[in-house]
């Protein structure tokens, strides 16, 4: 198995429990009127158990205040640290039993089962290429063959994308591995980034075809079977193929479980799920996005928020799982497809925003007083 070498993470520093003013604090927002809201809300404010947790309490009551702001389109917000949920609300009538498209957040699922086939040995290496996955669709393309699998885990294949404008073609083809692959090249293979989601949905076949089984069987069995979740829905193309890299739905609490095991260095209940490097190497610098400026791993993008290095599966529409290692914090949160405001940029943009300047600030709350050591920083290829 083929891995680039990792940098070791130190582990944060975690408050041995909770203060007894943020216990009070959450006991009395437990039990205070809902915060007024657009539509009827399921749960307004949890706390598991109630307890700061090292947060400012009035600072993440004002954060699920401005989460309130923006609903619609947001459905949840659900904020943890460590594996301790210290809030969770739904908008709108969601709940936490429904499941949420998580658009393109999923393909940074995609990119922890390769990381899984990796250390089963089910791939070679990051630098094995996709020739001999598909010997008939490119047998005549040399370049093509050339592919490696770390050019999909970064987007750099240099096949044109099968996004945005050309997105609606794609998925109205026969193939979407045939037409994705049959592309032109626009840049050589480990050049600039070019976001597709055809890009991933390769990757979704050659993980397919090197374990051979299904995608879904194969991300259930070895994923979320050991987190304890389930896949809601996954869209499959005209072939069968189920799609890499879109469309796959799960709970808001499922993915605050995905952003956990990541930020436990793939860990889960004991049991190593990921192998312990590839957070780390999920979460380098490899290319810059074209989009504001984000860095971007193995199909996971990372970027400074509120002082913080904050890496972040994204999804269209406002879908989000946030890692802020420093802080042992998660968060996720759904945005409904169907409410989306004119501008979908200014709502991912209020999202950031909502992290930035009210969860992360809240998250940071008592380890800068007194009682409170400061956190840690630890060092990751970023």
């Amino acid at each position: 198995m083929s891995l680039r070498p990792a940098t070791p993470r130190s582990a944060p520093r975690r408050p041995s429990a909770p203060t007894a003013l943020g216990s009070l604090l959450l006991l009395s927002l437990l039990t205070a009127p809902a915060h007024a809201q657009p539509g009827p809300t399921t749960e307004t404010w949890r706390a598991h158990p109630p307890g700061s947790y090292g947060f400012d309490s009035f600072a993440l009551a004002a954060a699920v205040d401005r989460a309130a702001d923006l609903a619609p389109p947001l459905t949840s917000l659900l904020v943890a640290r460590d594996t301790t949920t210290v809030a969770e609300v739904y908008f709108n009538g969601h709940n936490p039993d429904q499941g949420a498209n998580l658009k393109s957040a999923s393909k940074s699922v995609l990119s922890a089962l390769a990381g899984i086939a990796l250390a089963d040995s089910i791939l070679g290496g990051v630098d094995q290429p996709i020739g001999p996955f598909f010997p008939t669709l490119l047998a005549d393309a040399p370049r093509k063959q050339r592919i490696t699998v770390d050019h999909l885990l970064t987007q750099q294949t240099g096949l044109e994308s099968t996004s945005f404008g050309n997105y609606g073609a794609w998925v109205s083809s026969p193939n979407w591995v045939a037409n994705a692959l049959r592309r032109p090249l626009v840049d050589r293979p480990g050049g600039d980034m070019i976001y597709s989601t055809g890009t991933t949905h390769i990757l979704g076949a050659v993980l397919a075809e090197a374990s051979g089984r299904s995608l879904r069987a194969f991300a259930q069995d070895r994923l979320f079977d050991p987190l304890g979740v389930r896949i809601r829905s996954w869209q499959q193309s005209p072939t069968g193929r189920y799609f890499g890299g879109n469309n796959m739905a799960l709970t808001p609490r499922a993915m605050l479980r995905f952003g956990q095991l990541y930020l436990n260095g793939g860990r889960y209940r004991g049991r190593q799920v990921l192998p312990s490097d590839w957070v780390d190497l999920s979460w380098r610098t490899y290319v810059r996005s074209t989009y504001r400026d984000h860095q971007y791993g193995h199909l996971w993008f990372t970027h400074e928020l509120g002082g913080e290095r904050v890496a972040f599966a994204w999804g269209y529409g406002g879908q989000y799982v946030f890692v802020v290692p420093r802080l042992d914090l998660v968060v996720a949160c759904t945005s409904s497809l169907r409410d989306r405001p004119r501008g979908s940029d200014d709502h991912n943009e209020q999202i950031l925003r909502l992290l930035a300047e009210h969860v992360i600030p809240a998250a940071q709350g008592h380890h800068g007083s007194p009682g409170w050591p400061p956190l840690p920083r630890p060092v990751f290829g970023w």
